[in-house]
């Protein structure tokens, strides 16, 4: 395949596959690098893609197992009972920034709208899935996701 062919078949699909990781994942970050990654690959295998008889489904399926993979890698990673003390003396200092943080976080779950917070809550807290909020709130599906995002950009933007 030439360079101008998966410009032409490939690169056009950007910007829904960037929604696609997007939805997926939730995270701007990653959902680029999920994109970079697919085009990477595909990059890298351009020879065999002129059997490909639909670029966007193929670009499509490859896309949602990447962000699968990167979802089962975020799950897999564990946090030990206990961490190790920090061998620095500084340790006072950086509880203080801890608690500052801390509380910055809370006075801005504090100050959401009732919805978002109780969604948050739910999500994060009681690690409910979309699914069981939605039967428990009864609102729809893309609601809560909506919902979810606003009050973590909100969150980020008070920290």
């Amino acid at each position: 395949m030439t360079e101008a062919q998966f410009h032409k078949e490939y690169l056009s699909l950007a910007d829904t596959l960037y929604r696609i990781a997007f939805y997926m994942l939730e995270s701007q970050a990653e959902a680029e690098d999920a994109v970079q990654e697919l085009y990477l690959k595909l990059w890298d295998t351009r020879d065999a893609l002129d059997g490909i008889r639909s670029p966007k489904a193929y670009s499509v399926t490859l896309l949602k197992n990447l962000c699968l993979d990167r979802i089962r890698r975020a799950r897999h990673l564990s946090f030990p009972e206990q961490l190790p003390e920090p061998e620095t003396p500084h340790l006072q200092d950086d509880e203080m920034d801890q608690k500052m943080r801390l509380d910055k976080v809370l006075e801005a779950i504090k100050s959401l709208p009732d919805r978002q917070r109780e969604i948050l809550l739910l999500r994060t807290v009681e690690g409910l899935s979309y699914e069981e909020i939605a039967e428990r709130t009864g609102m729809n599906y893309l609601t809560l996701r909506v919902l979810l995002s606003r009050a973590r950009t909100t969150i980020k933007s008070r920290i």
